[in-house]
C-alpha cells in the first residue's frame, strides 16, 4: 500500500503514497487511451494494462523503460488482473488464466467458472503459497481456493448464503475476507483450512454494494467500504481463552454474558450476538460512488486511504487504540497536472549488467524470426497469437531480480 495506480479516459498514472501532504507523480502515460485495468507489480517498473479500446489484449510494459515485454490475447473481455511475484492471474467471466510471471507463459487455464460478471478474485501477494480465491458459485456464496504454486484446488469455502461481492488475503496470505453481495456481514477465514476465525456485522438496516475490502499489513485490521458514506474499519481480536474471575471491562463482562447466552439461543439469534461492530468509521462526503481502501503507514502512522472514482485520494488518521472517527487531513486531486518524480533512489545505486530492465533491452542473438506460440492450446486465447521471442530476452525474463524489484518487507 505505497503505489497508486489509476487509469484515465488519456492513458494511466502511477502514484508514490510516501508522503500526506506531498502527492508524487511517478509515471504517466498517454500512450494508450480509456485505461480500465492498471496493476503495478509492487514498486517495480512491471505494470500491467487493459484498455478499452481492446478489452481482450493485455499489455505489459516495463514503464521506466518504455518498453511493452508482450501482450496476449483472451477470447472474451479481461475483467480483472492479480499478480505477485511467482503469478499473474488474468480473470474473464467464465475462465481464469495462470501464468508464470518469470517469464510469462501460460501455467494453467481454469475453465467453465462459474459465471463471475465483475471478475472478482483474490490473490495472495505472499508468492511463497499464491493462494487465489475465486467464486464457486454465481448463486451461493462459495469461494474456491486454488493453490496457483502446485496448480491445484486446495478447498471450497461456504463462506455465504447469497453471491460474493469481495474477497482480499492478508499479507502473509494467512486469511481471506469475504462479504456477500447483501453487504451486511464480512467474514474471516483461515486459509487454507478454511475455518472461520471473525464474523463482522458492517450493519442490519440496509444492503449495500460493498466494493473494497482490505487488510491492514500486520493483519490487525480489516477495512471495508461501500457504495454508502460509510467505511468501517474492523480489530481482528479474540477474547483470551484464560477466564478471569471478573473481566476487566465492562464491554468484556457483556461479552462474555452474550457468549454463555448462546449456548440456549436459535443459531440465528445466537450468530447475531457474537458479531462485532466497527472499531473505527469515516464518513465520507460523497455518496454512491465506487471507491478503493487502503491501510498504511505514512510517516510512521496509520493511515486509512480511501481513492474514488472520481479521481480523488482522501487521507484519514486512524486510532490504533482507540478507533473511534477517523479524521480526514488530507485530499488530493488525482487527475490535475502533475510533475514526474525521478527515482533518487535508483541514481544513488551503481547499475547493474544483470538486471531486468537491461535483460529486456538486450537484443536476443536468436534470429529475429524465431517465435514462440501464445497459448492457444488450452482454449481460452485467439489462436494464431505469436510472441517474439526477443521480448522474452535471452532465457527467463528476470522478473524477480532483487535489484530491480526491491524485496517486500512484511
Amino acid at each position: 500500500c505505497s503505489s497508486l495506480a489509476i487509469g484515465t479516459t488519456t492513458g494511466y498514472r502511477l502514484f508514490s503514497l510516501s508522503s500526506v501532504e506531498q502527492l508524487d507523480q511517478v509515471h504517466e502515460s498517454n500512450e494508450i487511451p480509456d485505461v480500465y485495468i492498471v496493476e503495478r507489480l509492487f514498486s517495480s517498473s512491471l505494470v500491467v494494462v487493459v484498455s478499452h479500446a481492446k478489452p481482450q489484449q493485455m499489455n505489459v510494459y516495463h514503464f521506466k523503460k518504455g518498453t511493452e515485454i508482450c501482450n496476449y490475447s483472451y477470447s472474451s473481455k479481461i475483467l480483472s488482473i492479480r499478480l505477485n511475484r511467482q503469478r499473474l492471474v488474468v480473470c474473464l467471466e467464465e475462465s481464469i488464466y495462470i501464468h508464470n510471471i518469470k517469464d510469462m507463459k501460460l501455467l494453467k487455464t481454469i475453465l467453465d467458472t462459474p459465471p463471475n460478471t465483475t471478475g472478482l478474485c483474490a490473490l495472495s501477494i505472499n508468492h511463497a503459497n499464491s493462494y487465489l480465491a475465486y467464486p464457486g458459485s454465481a448463486t451461493s456464496g462459495e469461494i474456491v481456493l486454488y493453490d496457483g504454486n502446485t496448480l491445484k484446488t486446495a478447498c471450497t469455502i461456504p463462506a455465504h448464503d447469497g453471491p460474493l461481492a469481495a474477497l482480499a488475503f492478508n499479507s502473509t496470505g494467512s486469511k481471506l475476507a469475504s462479504a456477500s453481495e447483501k453487504g451486511t456481514v464480512i467474514r474471516v477465514f483461515s486459509i487454507p483450512g478454511g475455518q472461520k476465525l471473525y464474523e463482522f456485522r458492517r450493519g442490519m438496516k440496509r444492503y449495500v454494494n460493498i466494493s473494497s475490502l482490505v487488510f491492514s499489513m500486520d493483519s490487525q485490521f480489516l477495512c471495508a467500504s461501500s457504495n454508502t458514506e460509510t467505511v468501517h474499519i474492523f480489530k481482528l481480536e479474540h477474547l483470551t481463552d484464560s477466564r478471569p474471575e471478573e473481566p476487566p471491562t465492562w464491554s468484556g463482562y457483556m461479552g462474555k454474558m452474550f457468549q454463555a447466552a448462546t449456548n440456549y439461543l436459535p443459531a440465528q439469534v445466537s450468530g447475531m450476538m457474537s458479531q462485532d461492530r466497527a472499531f473505527a468509521t469515516v464518513r465520507l462526503n460523497i455518496c454512491g460512488q465506487r471507491n478503493i481502501c487502503a491501510l498504511s503507514t505514512i510517516q510512521k502512522l496509520p493511515r486509512l486511504l480511501v481513492t474514488t472514482s472520481d479521481g480523488h485520494l482522501y487521507i484519514y488518521n486512524l486510532d490504533p487504540q482507540d478507533g473511534g472517527e477517523c479524521v480526514l487531513i488530507k485530499n488530493h486531486s488525482l487527475l490535475g497536472s502533475g510533475k514526474v518524480e525521478e527515482n533518487k533512489e535508483n541514481d544513488l545505486q551503481p547499475p547493474v549488467p544483470q538486471s531486468y530492465a537491461a535483460t529486456v533491452a538486450r537484443q536476443s542473438t536468436v534470429p529475429s524470426t524465431s517465435t514462440m506460440p501464445g497459448y492457444s492450446e488450452d482454449g481460452g486465447a485467439l489462436r494464431g497469437e505469436v510472441i517474439p521471442e526477443h521480448e522474452f530476452a535471452t532465457g527467463p525474463v528476470c522478473l524477480d531480480d532483487e535489484n530491480e524489484f526491491p524485496p517486500v518487507s512484511i
